[in-house]
């Protein structure tokens, strides 16, 4: 891997360079997502079929675009039973995780006749998508439900593309775990399209979850508005901050961990040890050679793989907050103190012992996480996706004649005549009396 002295210029080359990555920088693809939505708007399952066919399955057909559930049960007879237990291991950490989250509808009252609050609602339909194409993920179908059922959702719908008209098993059988309601067989924008939209077989969900490729990216970002979504994926993330106590090995194996999903994932570790900079570059080196997906591996580190020294570790934070990576590491001597400096990162992983693929896969945190610098303003996914929140307001007249004044005057103070009369006109008798 390239070592680099951290400078500001060399931080401010680097943000370029990831930035580049951004669903905004595909715009020769915009045009093709977007005729693919307008086709499953305007003709619905048709448009679905014959789109599904030219890029999927050419078997596919109404009848069956909807998982069966006997095609459910053989899901189970096909999986291996060792990775069943581990499926509902990981899914009994993730759902305790997420139920930590949920929150409650609030009220308070005073003695001048108000009631304040907030309702929480879930939402009625969710539809969450899980990619399928060089891989396999049966941890985001557990990462997507999970929270939706936790919420409270009342209708969960999962897309995934097939493969010659299956799906893998393990893919189904961490659906139905979770709690999925419906499994459709299809991917891509047209998938996005028909959630957002409706079609004849697909239900009208009020949002959209799950990362996907630059199709699914851009098709989430086009809709957003007509269904909510959690936000615009990119290319995976990883930054490891670490100090001379760091095991370069440990360091090395993470990093690469991340570099192997694809050409576009970036993998960076900011030290403030040229010493640990250096063993953790050979490390990679010779890791590289034995992984099963070494020319992925290597074309990310060429393109995304950095080694970044810092002079000092304030100056290594500033980096990581600049980053704002979807993953994080802190492989430090203190690294809870060193957390607490942090602002901006999608998951923190503290600790030599905390590598990422633990989030990955078992620990509970979420890990559909925000990319691309959008750790900045977003968060994880989480319950909170999957409700919605009403504010309450009650005042008596006892309450409002105590105020109307002052919101009279208020309205009048923006020009806005017809907000201040909405309140004066309850008082008119009164005043007439007087």
């Amino acid at each position: 891997m390239r070592i680099v002295t951290l400078d500001q210029q060399s931080r401010q080359d680097l943000l370029q360079k990831l930035l580049k990555r951004s669903t905004s920088d595909y715009g020769e693809y915009a045009d093709t997502v977007q005729d693919i939505i307008d086709q499953v708007r305007t003709a619905g399952d048709k448009a679905l079929l014959e789109l599904t066919a030219r890029f999927d399955w050419d078997g596919i057909r109404a009848d069956n675009l909807r998982v069966s559930e006997e095609e459910m049960q053989e899901a189970y007879e096909e999986i291996d039973e060792r990775l069943l237990a581990t499926i509902r291991k990981s899914l009994h950490n993730i759902r305790n995780y997420h139920e930590k989250q949920k929150r409650s509808s609030w009220f308070d009252t005073t003695e001048e006749g108000t009631l304040l609050g907030q309702k929480i609602t879930p939402l009625r339909t969710a539809g969450v998508y899980v990619p399928g194409g060089k891989a396999v993920y049966p941890s985001s179908v557990l990462m997507n439900i999970v929270p939706a059922r936790v919420a409270g959702v009342g209708r969960v719908i999962m897309c995934t593309p097939c493969k010659d008209g299956k799906i893998d098993p393990a893919v189904l059988v961490a659906a139905k775990e979770a709690g999925v309601d419906e499994v459709y067989r299809i991917g891509g924008a047209q998938a996005i399209a028909a959630m957002a939209y409706g079609t004849e077989t697909i239900p009208k969900v009020d949002k959209i979850t799950g990362p996907g490729n630059i199709f699914v990216a851009l098709a989430k970002k086009a809709v957003s508005g007509i269904v909510g979504i959690d936000s615009i994926a990119g290319p995976s993330e990883i930054l490891v901050l670490a100090d001379e106590s760091a095991n370069a090995r440990y360091v090395a194996a993470d990093l690469l961990s991340q570099a192997e999903h694809d050409e576009m994932a970036s993998a960076i570790l900011v030290t403030t040890s040229r010493k640990l900079a250096e063993e953790v570059s050979a490390e990679v080196d010779e890791f590289v050679k034995h992984l099963s997906r070494k020319e992925i591996i290597q074309k990310s580190l060429d393109n995304y793989g950095y080694i970044l020294v810092a002079e000092s570790l304030q100056q290594a934070i500033e980096t990581v907050d600049a980053i704002a990576s979807e993953h994080l590491e802190i492989v430090t001597e203190n690294p809870f103190e060193v957390m607490t400096k942090v602002h901006n990162a999608g998951a923190i992983f503290l600790g030599p012992y905390s590598s990422e693929p633990l989030g990955d896969y078992f620990a509970g945190p979420n890990h559909i996480l925000p990319t691309n610098g959008t750790a900045r303003f977003f968060s994880p996914v989480s319950v909170d996706d999957f409700i919605k929140k009403s504010s309450i307001i009650y005042y008596s007249r006892e309450a409002l004649e105590k105020a109307h004044e002052d919101i009279e005057y208020f309205a009048k103070a923006e020009h806005l005549t017809a907000h201040a009369n909405s309140i004066a006109v309850r008082f008119e008798e009164k005043e007439g009396e007087s």
